[in-house]
């Protein structure tokens, strides 16, 4: 098979994580109704979902370093595919539960494994592929929220919906099992006695630019909508807009990033994307209108959509000869970064109000410029 070809597979194994993901987050309030549970509960469903998503992320390196990423991001769809199929019927909530916790740990050996194939397969292309990869993520998520739409507005529930995202993934799953990036990166422990200190800031640089990049998109995935309704009083035709518009945004800049980074450097990309995402955050602080709150997630989304694919980029490009280990430790920041923004904003929206709360993205943001200019001096020196 063409390199050529072996992208576009992957970037099928980046839509089926997009149509999934997006398919269980809208699948939520059908998910409650069934189920007969709260908020509480389901706030407390999505945290153990994202622990066990770094566990994920875990085993995806631990399977890349013994039999190869593309084993690891084979695997993860499946389990991902057999999540998704049993949330489709009505169980008893501790079953329920079980199942959302293994389509966790799929959704997090995806995660790490994808950006793993994903950097292999631009290595070996010899061009910026990343940002175009990480586009049919977003464009498939966008295309499972229409279809949830149709199919909840024709009265099927969330059945069709999830049940063809679990579908689609254990499609690219076996199709991939031979088909996605053979190649496999040296065992950690031959790179670290050449560069152990070096990998580390690899590791801390990058992972900091996802953390941050996943803080600024997890406030505005979660919290855009609420703020457009309960803070200013939204129509209810308005309301999903904010995140329409910021979904938008990440697609439009995925889809040219790869020929812009090239021609700016990643350096500036990095910088102008981090003081971009804080910009978008800031107008929404400053501004509190309708109008200003949707272009300023919208402009957020811009620099987010950048900011994602270059920061693995770097880190497989700085760290050859270990990026699988190295990226799957860089995918566990972002984590971190979507746990602080779903429950921090949260917390303060009652003390400081929400729109004030938005100023935890725009303090992540400039705590991080710093490290962005780091991205010039990252390199592992190759193993003799």
């Amino acid at each position: 098979m063409s390199a050529g070809a072996r992208a576009r597979l992957i970037g099928a194994g980046y839509a089926a994580q997009g149509l999934g993901y997006a398919a269980v987050v809208t699948a939520l309030p059908a998910f409650k109704e069934r189920q007969g549970i709260d908020d509480a509960f389901v706030s407390a469903i999505l945290l153990l979902v994202c622990v066990v998503a770094a566990g994920g992320s875990v085993i995806a390196e631990k399977v890349a370093a013994r039999w190869g990423s593309r084993y690891a991001l084979a695997g993860g769809l499946f389990l991902v595919g057999a999540g998704l199929a049993g949330t489709t019927v009505g169980t008893p909530n501790a079953l329920f539960v079980v199942i959302l916790l293994c389509y966790g740990i799929g959704l997090g050996t995806v995660d790490a494994s994808l950006s793993m194939q994903g950097v292999l397969v631009q290595a070996r292309l010899g061009r910026s592929v990343m940002s175009r990869l990480f586009a049919a993520y977003t464009a498939a998520a966008i295309v499972a929220a229409l279809l949830m739409s149709w199919s909840l507005g024709r009265g099927s529930g969330a059945t069709i919906a999830v049940g063809a995202a679990a579908g689609f993934s254990v499609l690219v799953g076996l199709a991939g099992w031979r088909g996605f990036e053979p190649a496999r990166t040296e065992r950690s422990s031959v790179v670290h006695e050449a560069g152990g200190r070096a990998v580390r800031r690899v590791v801390w640089v990058c992972g900091m630019l996802i953390f941050t990049a996943f803080l600024v998109d997890s406030a505005v995935s979660t919290w855009s909508s609420v703020y457009l309704k309960d803070s200013l009083a939204a129509k209810a035709s308005v309301v999903p807009l904010g995140y329409a518009a910021y979904q938008a945004m990440v697609l439009v800049s995925r889809l040219f990033a790869d020929h812009m980074v090239p021609r700016a450097g990643r350096v500036a990309m990095a910088v102008g994307s981090l003081a971009v995402s804080g910009a978008g955050c800031a107008l929404v602080v400053l501004l509190p209108s309708v109008p200003a709150a949707v272009v300023g997630f919208a402009i957020a989304g811009i620099g987010v959509g950048v900011l994602v694919p270059l920061a693995f980029s770097a880190a497989g490009e700085a760290a050859a000869e270990s990026s699988d280990e190295v990226i799957a430790r860089v995918n566990l920041f972002n984590y971190g970064g979507a746990l602080l923004g779903a429950v921090l904003l949260g917390a303060l929206s009652e003390p400081i109000s929400l729109r004030i709360a938005f100023l935890i993205p725009v303090l992540g943001v400039i705590l991080t410029l710093p490290l962005a200019r780091r991205l010039r001096h990252l390199t592992v020196a190759p193993v003799s």
